[in-house]
Formats: structure tokens, sequence, C-alpha cells
């Protein structure tokens, strides 16, 4: 295979606060992000071959994360630049505990006009895995692309990787954000999903009933559950493992959940996923806790994923 995992989605800005300026002006700092993209950077850092397809504008941002995604490792012959529509940025707002909120711009925004033409198939039937959310499937165009990349992984008996990533206000209803979130479940192997999404789609506020409701709707084999600073679990045919998440002081949380999911995949990726153990799951949740914590100490995504080393070098420390 020429690739290890193969994303399709959203690459776009994030505009962090960055405090205030002499004049008493809010200031922001351009991150790199989009949760399929980051993904892929923390896969690069840990040595896997990654490629991404989607849209940027020509604009300067869509540039400039051309120019990001190659440097850190990404294959981006496939991220095609719009010359009619800007790319997508995000605002996002810090609450005191690192967590955060967003104000999208994106109406529309270049990443939704990606068209089923333009779905590489030959690239996507060269990965071991394909990896997507739900971003790109808010619009007609895109959703139409979404699928029909999803149809050539699946006939290539692809691994496919989903993490819903919700975002309600870039849904025209949360019944729509829904439909689309069920249609994600029809097709994957691999569900990262956070714990306000599970309750979202189940209805269900025991986090255990609502993973059983997927469990036996859809039959996903493995399901990530993540927790915030709580840490995750993880349901793999009839196993059930918990692990607590470390401590830290989290500065922004942007882009934790998409370091999960990069180094879970990248676990993945170094071990039978038809005969996974509770010691394998125990472990691939460990490092990608650490990984998740680690990110969240620095602003941006894309550009602040930690190394192998620095994840087992944190959990280390942690133990002493």
């Amino acid at each position: 295979m020429k690739y290890d995992v193969i994303a399709l989605g959203e690459l776009l800005i994030d505009f962090v606060g960055h405090g205030e300026s002499p004049e008493g002006n809010q200031m922001f700092e351009a991150c790199p992000g989009g949760a399929p993209t980051n993904v892929l950077a923390m896969l690069c850092k840990l040595g896997k071959k990654t490629a991404f397809i989607g849209k940027v504008g020509t604009d300067q941002f869509g540039v400039l994360l051309k120019d990001v995604a190659s440097q850190i490792g990404i294959d981006t012959s496939h991220l095609l630049m719009d010359p009619k529509v800007n790319t997508t940025l995000a605002f996002v707002h810090t609450f005191t505990d690192g967590d955060r909120d967003f104000s999208f711009y994106r109406n529309p925004g270049a990443d939704m006009m990606l068209k089923t033409s333009e779905i590489p198939a030959e690239m996507i039937q060269q990965t071991k895995i394909f990896h997507f959310g739900t971003l790109s499937m808010t619009h007609d165009t895109v959703r139409a692309a979404t699928k029909k990349a999803l149809s050539i992984a699946k006939e290539a008996g692809v691994l496919i990787s989903f993490d819903p990533n919700l975002r309600p206000p870039l849904w025209s209803s949360l019944e729509s954000a829904k439909e689309q979130m069920e249609y994600g479940f029809c097709q994957c192997d691999i569900l990262k999903i956070a714990d306000n999404e599970i309750q979202f789609v189940s209805g269900l506020k025991d986090y255990d009933a609502g993973i059983q409701y997927l469990q036996e709707k859809y039959q996903i084999p493995l399901i990530l559950l993540t927790l915030g600073k709580d840490g995750s679990r993880a349901y793999y045919k009839r196993i059930r493992v918990e692990q607590p998440g470390f401590k830290c002081k989290a500065i922004e949380t942007t882009g934790a959940g998409d370091t999960f999911t990069g180094s879970a995949l990248n676990y993945i990726l170094e071990h039978d996923f038809k005969h996974l153990s509770e010691q394998n799951l125990n472990e691939m949740l460990t490092f990608s806790n650490a990984a998740a914590a680690l990110v969240t100490t620095k602003k941006g995504a894309i550009k602040v994923m930690p190394t192998q080393q620095d994840v087992c070098n944190y959990i280390n420390d942690s133990k002493s």
C-alpha cells in the first residue's frame, strides 16, 4: 500500500485568541487546522504515510494551509484550490477550563466545493485506512463527493474510520446532522465519538447504554469514546476498557480529539485489527490519552503534535 491513512474533509484556519494589543484590541493567532488534517498531522509525527483530499481557496490562507500540510509530510497532490470560494475560517473562543466554542466563516467555504468528479479513486484504493467526519456531509456537493470516496474505499476493502466531530452551527438542522452521523455509523469499522455526541445520537445519558445502542444497531467493530479530561473508553467485540486522562494545565483543547484519533489509528496500523486484546486496547488508550493531553498545553494543533518520544516521556513522568 502506498498510504497508511487518507483523510477527506476540511482544512481551515483556526483563529485562536492571543491576548490584547497595547491598544486593548483582541488579538488572534492564525493556526492551521481542520479535524481530518489534524489526525493526519499526528500520524505524520508518528512516521506514517498520509494523504489529504479536500479544497481550500486560492487566498493567502489556502496557500498557507497547503504549504503547512506539505511541510509536515501530508501528500497534498489532491488538495485542490478553488479560485472563486475562500478558505473556511473558524474563530475559537476559549473558556477558562480550556474548552471552547466556534464561530465559522463558511457560507460558503472552499471545503464545501469538492465534487464527485474530483475524487481520486486510484489513490483511495492504495490506502490501509480511510478517515472522514461530518463537516464534509453538511452540503449536497461535498456530501456526494464524500459518499463516492467511501464507496471506493469500501469496495477496495479499506478500513473506514469515522469521527462525527459535531459542530451544530454548520448544520441547517440538528436532525440533518443526526441523519448524516447515522450514515457514517453504517459505513465505519472504527468510530471515535465524544461524550456529548453519544448522548446526542442515542438520546441516552449513560455512555455505556449509548454505546450499546450503537453496537446493536450498526455492528461497529471498534468504538472509541473520549471523555475529555476524564480519559477514554474502548468497546471492541465483548471487551470494554477504560483509561483515565492525564492531568495537565490545558491552555486550549482544539485538536485534542484529533490527536487522540491519530494516535489510535497509528496503533491499529501496527497491530492486527481483527484480533486486538484487552492489553492492546489499554496500551492504545493510554498513549492516545497522553498525546491528547500534551496537545492541549499548546495553541493550535497541526504544528504542535507531539512525537512518539514526547508521549512516552510524558507517560513515564506521570508515573513517577
